[in-house]
């Protein structure tokens, strides 16, 4: 099959475009907005419960309902904006995200804002791999594309900061429901922006078809596996709907590989992710995101319990990090990057995270801003900047343009599957290890309580220490020295594949 461009150059492919500056403000939006609602609206979760008067255990449903919508429709979703089309993809997931976003905001019941969660994030298992699959077919020359994927891995990384950030500011000062409301206005200025500069491209001939089987078993999977973690979290290891799902998840991950080998359209080509330098990337954002989802929980915690801040004081807390994350990723990416590839910068970010860790562990009741949290808030942030861009860029470089969305899929999926399985282990461990210490230091006082939360987090992060170092290790050993230029693309080696690009 053949495409028809508007602009093509001598080699065939896309020129790029005069407007590629402003598509990458657009698709900064739309993930801005996507990343940021795993945190602004845990800001929001104690005022939303006092206004609707749903209980303590109700309350995770609020932020599991995302993430399980989100989580297991990622990889439909990227395949979606493949076959459909990227910019129609795009905007019905702006426009869709927003919709349940207004719903959530205007609530007036448990069951209401529950439903609006989910709705959220299946839109936003639409527009986040959509999001980046635009980014990586229109920033096509290498130097451009390290200074785009540059910019696009500090709101990745940075994005669940600046959501405590505006979730401290939206809840103080407005109200709650703005944590939602806020999304509208965003997607519509992306909505506007999608229409006027990203281009319509249209195939010819036959589309390929939507494996049906390869969906159902990748979501079944991907749903038990954020269910089963998820669960962990808030109710045991020991209970049979967290070890129920996760074993289904097994089960049903294994028999999604056995189909994809065979598939005449499959869903995510195994070349994809058994390309050396995109599964090393790939590896490099689960552990990044297993290590760092749990920590911004507890590091609000710890700021706002022990130290005493407000949500706005907790989210100013954070700038420091969010600057030295995104100066991280910019010199990372355009001077670093290119000169030394992913193998030396990527276990150098990990590296750097896990010493910030390790000084997190010096924190106590007393510590001030300046002299504890904030050395390693700058340090987690240069690290975070090291690492992101240039596992999401060698994750998507060299993939086929037919597949560019459900490889984008598949970085989102290692992040939020990552964070789903670090934040139930690791709040597992501080729940477990504070629990320890109060019946070791009875009676239970308030400063027993406070001390008991602060040894919890400290072992946490000597074990988020340990999976950074592990993370570095794997990433020097799997990443090639130099990433290829001719990286192999998994249609080529699937001979049903058609031959054809995929629509933006």
């Amino acid at each position: 099959m053949l495409l028809r461009m508007t602009t093509t150059s001598t080699a065939g492919t896309t020129a790029p475009s005069s407007r590629r500056w402003l598509t990458l403000g657009v698709i900064g939006l739309a993930q801005l907005m996507v990343v940021l609602d795993n945190t602004v609206v845990n800001i929001a979760l104690p005022s939303a419960q006092h206004d609707l008067g749903f209980g303590n255990g109700d309350r995770q449903w609020i932020v599991t309902a995302y993430a399980l919508a989100f989580g297991s429709l990622l990889l439909l979703g990227g395949r979606l904006s493949d076959l459909v089309g990227r910019k129609l993809t795009f905007v019905l997931g702006l426009i869709g995200f927003a919709a349940a976003s207004a719903v959530g905001g205007a609530a007036q019941s448990f069951g209401m804002l529950v439903t609006a969660r989910a709705v959220q994030g299946a839109f936003g298992a639409l527009l986040a791999p959509t999001a980046l699959a635009v980014l990586t077919t229109t920033f096509t020359v290498p130097r451009e594309r390290s200074r785009a994927f540059g910019v696009f891995g500090a709101i990745a990384g940075a994005g669940g900061a600046i959501g405590l950030l505006l979730g401290g500011f939206l809840t103080q000062d407005l109200d709650w429901r703005w944590s939602l409301f806020i999304n509208v206005p965003i997607a519509i200025a992306a909505v506007l922006g999608v229409l006027l500069l990203v281009p319509a491209l249209h195939r010819q001939g036959d589309r390929p078809r939507l494996d049906v089987p390869g969906t159902l078993l990748a979501s079944g999977a991907l749903f038990g596996l954020v269910y089963g973690f998820s669960n962990a979290e808030t109710d045991s290891w020991g209970s049979g709907w967290t070890w129920g799902p996760l074993i289904a998840a097994g089960v049903l991950l294994v028999a999604f590989v056995a189909w994809q080998r065979r598939a005449a359209h499959p869903l995510l080509p195994l070349g994809v992710v058994l390309d050396r330098n995109r599964g090393a990337a790939f590896a490099s954002v689960l552990v990044a995101g297993a290590g760092m989802f749990a920590i911004f929980l507890f590091v609000t915690y710890y700021a706002q319990t022990s130290l005493g801040y407000s949500p706005i004081q907790t989210g100013v807390a954070f700038l420091p990090m969010i600057g030295c994350l995104v100066l991280a990723a910019q010199i990372g990416t355009n001077v670093l990057l290119p000169r030394f590839g992913p193998k030396v910068l990527v276990p150098i970010g990990m590296l750097l995270v896990a010493t910030a860790m390790l000084l997190f562990t010096r924190l106590d009741l007393d510590s001030s801003y300046a002299g504890g949290l904030l050395p390693p808030l700058m340090i987690m942030g240069l690290g975070m900047g090291t690492i992101m861009p240039g596992s999401i860029q060698s994750a998507t470089l060299g993939v086929d343009r037919r597949f560019a969305g459900v490889a984008s899929a598949a970085v989102n999926t290692s992040q939020q599957v990552g964070g789903s399985i670090g934040t139930a282990l690791l709040n597992t461990l501080v729940t477990t290890t504070a629990t320890t210490f109060v019946q070791d230091h009875l009676p239970p006082t308030k400063l027993v309580l406070a001390e008991a939360a602060v040894h919890g987090y400290a072992v946490a992060y000597r074990v988020d220490a340990a999976l950074f170092v592990f993370g570095a290790v794997l990433a020097a050993l799997l990443f090639r020295r130099r990433p290829r230029r001719d990286a192999a693309t998994a249609p080529s080696a699937h001979p049903a594949v058609e031959p054809a690009a995929a629509p933006a």
